[in-house]
């Protein structure tokens, strides 16, 4: 059975993640080695977010 538009069940979170990724390129071999690591979505994002920081002054 299909959802139905606008159904109030399913996946909620405090902090919701953007639905557009963002995509880079890397060297040959790396992907593989990242997902290896533990966490590697949520420890990228703050990384990403102290670069941003950092970039800005902030």
């Amino acid at each position: 059975m299909p959802f139905q538009k606008d159904h109030k069940l399913g996946f909620t979170s405090d902090d919701p993640l953007d639905r557009k990724p963002i995509c880079f390129k890397v060297k040959p071999g790396v992907r593989d080695k990242l997902k290896s690591v533990p966490d590697w979505q949520g420890r990228l994002r703050a990384v990403v977010d102290q670069l941003i920081e950092e970039s800005l002054g902030g």
